[in-house]
């Protein structure tokens, strides 16, 4: 591609819309239209995320009421609270691609989504449309959508950990899944139990059996191949602003050692630059702000732990995002997501 692809973020006072202009204001082939965020508008982004003082003179605006006529734009990135994106995505016009960060249209079973979002969903004959956003295991796919669901954060870093075992038929018996997330994931306003302050000395579960991407992550399994497993999925709070880390505990069919298993992920995800195969277990702190997902692991005899670490805000979410509209686009993968950790 030669011109700019003209994109707009509606969502951009949160974390997911932060990370979007931090990875958007840079990337070669992007150019940002317009930022909304209701509660902000009339100001200038840098005011709402001074860490992108100096290098955007864009302000916020209110979401446009003629969204049928946003014909200039090629690609709208939705950043919006679960509920938002059902009531905007369905109104753009069939030119612009639309990549949904929230929830909106990841589950194809509308009594699903009701019961796990607490909403009642008014576009299910849009999210037929949809195409589910894991990039390395729906790539060809995505490469022909307009329309983009982006997964949950633990969907990401849990499906990713398991996809190389149920495509080849390695599992036999329950799936147990222990999920750790940072403060960050539960957003920028602050609540009573997932306020950072309250948090950061802090360590508890929540939404235990009930938490929204559990039946995400057993619907993209079934796609992926022969799922029938019991999942136990268990979300735990930890305490640290961003970063998720998963153990997964396996009951494999046959003995496999560490070495076998890695063979089996890194033939799976060959050529897919973002996932990174460690030894032993993967750490937070070496996937913070990029787009990596690390993944180790631990065996014995027919028992398997896969350890799976990302950055919920950057692969879990906005970083996601941006490696789908490079894909959309016919970019390379990597545009503009080259975002080097930090040590310390």
């Amino acid at each position: 591609m030669t011109s700019r692809i003209r994109v707009g973020i509606f969502g951009g006072s949160g974390y997911g819309g932060s990370e979007l202009l931090r990875i958007l204001l840079p990337h070669p082939n992007a150019e940002i239209a317009f930022v909304t965020a209701n509660e902000h508008a009339g100001k200038p982004v840098s005011e709402v995320h001074r860490s992108l003082q100096g290098l955007t003179d864009l302000k916020l605006g209110n979401v446009p009421e003629d969204l049928d006529n946003l014909t200039d734009l090629d690609c709208a990135f939705l950043a919006l609270p679960h509920g938002q994106a059902m009531r905007i995505a369905p109104r753009l016009p069939t030119s612009v691609k639309v990549i949904d960060l929230s929830g909106d249209f990841r589950l194809r079973d509308q009594g699903e989504f009701e019961r796990h979002y607490s909403c009642e969903h008014t576009a299910m004959e849009a999210q037929a449309e949809f195409i589910y956003g894991l990039t390395e295991i729906n790539r060809d796919a995505i490469r022909n959508a307009r329309l983009i669901s982006n997964p949950g954060c633990f969907a990401t870093a849990v499906l990713l950990g398991l996809a190389p075992l149920v495509a080849g038929n390695l599992i036999q018996g329950r799936v147990v899944v222990d999920a750790k997330t940072g403060s960050s994931g539960s957003g920028a306003k602050a609540a009573a139990n997932t306020h950072h302050p309250q948090r950061m000395n802090s360590f508890y579960a929540y939404k235990p059996f009930t938490h929204q991407h559990e039946p995400e992550v057993e619907q993209e399994l079934r796609a992926v191949g022969n799922w029938n497993s019991e999942l136990v999925f268990m979300t735990h709070s930890l305490p640290v602003a961003r970063g998720i880390f998963a153990s997964i505990y396996i009951e494999t069919k046959q003995e496999l050692s560490e070495d076998e298993v890695r063979s089996v992920f890194t033939e799976f995800y060959v050529g897919s630059f973002f996932i990174r195969i460690v030894k032993e277990s993967p750490d937070i702190n070496w996937v913070k702000t990029t787009n990596f997902c690390d993944l180790g692991f631990a065996t014995r005899g027919r028992q398997l732990v896969v350890f799976s670490a990302l950055d919920n805000l950057v692969k879990g979410a906005a970083g996601q995002a941006v490696q789908n509209m490079n894909l959309m686009f016919g970019l390379d993968e990597k545009a503009g997501l080259i975002l080097i950790g930090t040590n310390p």
